[in-house]
């Protein structure tokens, strides 16, 4: 039997009574001024945050409080120096079977199924047979195509949330689909294969059944491009008589759509599909980031950011106004130490 969530973290108001589940993002122990321990959490859900502190029986809730961890909550709703936070009374920690963790996962404001039939039907638009039967031994395959619905599309930085790899992936090959139709010298069923094939790895690389989203070994270890590109080249193994020039041409767009070697791509593009690919995998990447900036920003209309490390500057915002419990998708500025690749002065959002 689960328990219902009724209250979201975008619904939080000052001065409000809170008993809800909620799932820990972050803890730190921390010790006031006279020397007594509390905890500061970071309380998520589908919505967004919300802080919290517990002062009572710290060191005995820590490990009620790990990341990922779910919480029957019960706390009054405090501004402190301009913020919201959460003075929380008691905890009550929930088993996963308990609760229906997409409520608390951050995922897609865009429907998965009416995606996953669109990026289908692309799929069977391609009218090359080999390029054809390979797409869907993958989005043919029920497992790995409910691991591709559900990944995300990164850690923490572009369509970071359950769903993200199929909306990235749908933009992409779109927008290759539209590029496709201004430049005829391009190979439509090349760059659309590409389009759709170019973050498989992605699938392999990050652990997302619970939050936070991590790498798993063989994703740290190799990389999703080289991940993307051994799959490939197994389900090609399982075609009869695939041509050996259309397999090298598709894996070089996949091992090389990150741009430049610092952005962790073995190879640089060498050919025009290949540019293209980078390119509009960047773009729909920078500007999910900046959309995400958008439905934070504390006001309607434009304005400025902070400092944006990723992109190495400050950012003017055109500011959205969004309902409470419409999902704010709050970005996370990237952690220089994680192991991602991103070792450029500038770095990229891939």
């Amino acid at each position: 039997m689960t328990v219902e969530k009724k209250l979201f973290a975008s619904q939080v108001r000052e001065g409000q009574v809170v008993e809800d589940l909620f799932m820990v993002k972050e803890r730190n122990r921390a010790e006031t001024r006279s020397g007594n321990p509390y905890l500061i959490l970071s309380l998520m859900d589908r919505s967004g945050e919300v802080a919290g502190r517990l002062w009572d029986n710290v060191d005995a809730q820590m490990s009620k409080c790990e990341p990922g961890n779910l919480l029957h909550v019960k706390a009054l709703a405090q501004t402190y120096r301009g913020n919201l936070q959460l003075k929380i009374d008691s905890i009550h920690q929930l088993e996963n079977g308990e609760v229906d963790l997409s409520l608390f996962l951050p995922s897609s404001k865009m429907s998965i199924d009416d995606m996953a039939r669109e990026l289908h039907s692309l799929a069977l638009r391609v009218k090359n047979a080999f390029f054809n039967k390979l797409l869907l031994k993958f989005f043919d395959d029920r497992s790995f195509f409910n691991d591709f619905q559900r990944a995300p599309a990164a850690k923490s930085m572009h369509h970071a949330y359950l769903g993200g790899l199929l909306e990235h992936t749908l933009a992409v090959a779109k927008l290759a689909e539209i590029i496709a139709g201004f430049y005829p010298s391009l190979d439509r069923d090349l760059l659309m294969t590409g389009a759709l094939l170019h973050d498989i790895g992605k699938t392999e690389e990050f652990t997302f059944d619970t939050y936070p989203f991590d790498y798993t070994d063989k994703g740290r270890l190799m990389g999703h491009l080289v991940l993307g590109a051994e799959m490939i080249r197994e389900r090609i193994n399982n075609l009869s008589n695939f041509p050996d020039d259309q397999s090298t041409r598709l894996q070089h767009l996949v091992l090389s759509h990150h741009g430049r070697y610092e952005f962790g791509s073995p190879c640089l593009p060498m050919m025009s599909e290949a540019f293209v690919l980078n390119f509009l995998d960047d773009l729909d990447a920078k500007l999910n980031f900046i959309g995400r900036l958008e439905d934070q920003a504390p006001e309607t209309g434009y304005q400025w950011t902070d400092f944006q490390r990723t992109l190495e500057r400050f950012l003017f915002v055109n500011g959205r106004l969004h309902t409470e419990s419409e999902p704010s998708g709050k970005v996370v500025q990237h952690d220089p130490g994680e192991n991602d690749k991103h070792n450029s002065k500038q770095q990229q959002l891939f």
